[in-house]
């Protein structure tokens, strides 16, 4: 049986891997990529699809969350109406290999022939390379993830029957969850999550060789979307990832040291919940020592308001401009006035310190906001946003080039010492301008404070107190989630990407050039908490 080789990187895709890894980690205050064990090595044929909310930014993702050790390239594809324009992101489609794909939705809901596409994917893959795939079929601002299509279990049925005479031919498909906090919003996090890969020969899966049953090939499809939605948000709607997230928040006050992907998997905990209370329930048989159906109704109830009641708690804190744990922890009158004295003096300081590279970045920041808001005008909210962060970071990167070549160009006699400071000074300033904000977040926080007053602020307190006793009773009772939330996610994680373990490693290391140290993971670059979502018809 002859080794399978893949094809070697070309010179263009390392530059892209580089380029946009760069660029990302600017853009991603934190990228947090799991279970990179699982990637299958190199010369393995194998299939990389995941969700797909963020456009072309997903991909990027995804080529820079797979080390080069493992993978040396992943096959892209795009939609066809990506290529042959004059345009900077088509150049990037073109030159990282990507494979067009035609969309019958671009050619009038007309048939289409991707016969060549995927002619080219199974001769990639029999080489031993990989080729990544969005089984959902196209990018969309939703809190749902689409009814995935075939393609992905065809082309592993395609690829194994012309493999037939090969028992050993294997071929994994390694599925992958991405979410974002906020997907557009700059120096907000991401979770990259890979799941264990599914492995197919044609001795052991004989059922996907041809003539194959479709039910074998929705079976496939079925088990794909399953993994897919079990390391990610997937809601019906924006609301229920909005009471979720609050009662993960209730159940782990800020402050927690947990790691990016233990909030993503108690949020989604919380929703899972929220879901099935909300759902029919198809089956309302009593089998054994299983609760009767009047049982189920009942708690189901409660789930529902439950959610009802934490939807409304959270509409009041949005009202005032507060977080939940201002409600948690009161602060007496004089603290509070200190607290405002301290934050404003501290932002201050770090807003003035931050001001010359400040300069640098206004350019950017500019570009980039007439870029977004111009594009926001072209379609709804569902078929628009999803692309923002892909402006973004086209935009931005563009005007960082000719900011940066400016630079250069003026300082001609210290060239090569601009070409160092310049980049230095937009990062720490960046870095500065970050606290700044959060200090400064924190002092209109405590001025509002102040200016809702303590009888409204003991309504809220008790009207929480409440709510956190039913949330912990479901957290704890049904749910199954930790008694001691702050202690457990302490001891089994909290090192990674922006966290610190203990008090004392918390304030010796408050400021960290590499990235800010989150209390909170639903943070942006933002006067404001970003609580909510924009209300669109799906």
């Amino acid at each position: 049986m002859q080794a399978l080789k893949g094809t070697p990187t070309p010179w263009s895709y390392l530059f892209i891997r580089l380029l946009f890894k760069f660029v990302l980690k600017i853009f991603y205050g934190t990228i947090v990529v799991e279970n990179v064990d699982v990637i299958p090595s190199r010369v393995t044929p194998c299939i990389v699809c995941a969700n797909h909310s963020n456009s072309l930014t997903d991909a990027l993702l995804l080529v820079t969350s797979i080390p080069s050790k493992k993978r040396n390239l992943l096959r892209l594809t795009a939609k066809s109406t990506q290529f042959g324009r004059k345009t900077f992101t088509s150049w990037l489609i073109e030159s990282a290999g990507t494979v067009p794909i035609k969309r019958r939705k671009d050619f009038g809901d007309s048939a289409v022939d991707n016969s060549d596409a995927m002619q080219f994917l199974m001769e990639a893959l029999e080489l031993g390379d990989a080729v990544c795939l969005f089984p959902e079929g196209m990018s969309r601002y939703h809190p749902t993830i689409a009814p995935l299509k075939t393609g992905v279990a065809r082309l592993v049925s395609d690829v194994l029957s012309r493999k037939r005479d090969n028992a050993d031919f294997e071929i994994d498909v390694l599925t992958c969850s991405i979410t974002y906090m906020h997907r557009q919003h700059f120096r907000s996090d991401v979770l990259v999550t890979f799941h264990p890969p599914l492995k197919f020969t044609p001795k052991n899966n004989p059922e996907l060789l041809s003539p194959v049953k479709y039910e074998e090939i929705r079976d496939l499809t079925a088990k794909l979307q399953q993994q897919i939605s079990s390391g990610t948000l997937d809601a019906p709607s924006w609301r229920l990832i909005r009471v979720a997230k609050l009662a993960a928040r209730m159940y782990a006050p800020l402050g927690t040291t947990m790691s990016l992907g233990d909030y993503v998997r108690v949020v989604r905990t919380f929703l899972e919940a929220f879901k099935l209370a909300e759902s029919p329930r198809l089956d309302t048989s009593s089998d054994g020592d299983a609760p009767s159906p009047e049982q189920v109704l009942r708690e189901d109830q409660k789930i529902v308001q439950l959610g009802k009641d934490l939807n409304e708690y959270q509409n009041q804190l949005s009202r005032w401009g507060i977080k939940d744990d201002r409600i948690r922890r009161p602060l007496s009158r004089p603290v509070i006035l200190y607290r405002i004295g301290v934050r404003l003096v501290w932002s201050m300081f770090l807003f003035s310190i931050s001001l010359p590279g400040l300069l640098l970045w206004l350019p950017i920041f500019i570009t980039a906001f007439i870029a977004v808001h111009q594009f926001k005008r072209t379609g709804p909210i569902w078929d628009t946003y999803d692309e923002i962060a892909q402006y973004k970071l086209t935009y931005g990167f563009i005007s960082f080039v000719c900011i940066y070549t400016l630079a250069v160009l003026l300082t001609l006699p210290i060239a090569l010492l601009t070409a160092v400071l310049v980049p230095i000074v937009m990062w720490m300033s960046l870095r500065w301008l970050e606290d700044a904000v959060s200090a400064f977040r924190a002092f209109v926080s405590l001025v509002r404070l102040l200016w809702i007053g303590e009888p409204a602020l003991r309504q809220m307190r008790a009207r929480r107190a409440d709510l956190y006793g039913r949330v912990m009773e479901l957290a704890v009772g049904m749910l199954g989630l930790p008694h001691e939330p702050e202690k457990y996610f302490a001891e089994v994680g909290g090192r990674e990407k922006g966290r610190v373990r203990g008090r004392w490693a918390s304030k010796a290391k408050y400021f960290s050039v590499r990235r800010r140290r989150k209390r909170d993971w639903n943070e942006t670059l933002r006067l404001y908490d970003q609580v909510d979502y924009p209300d669109d018809e799906y």
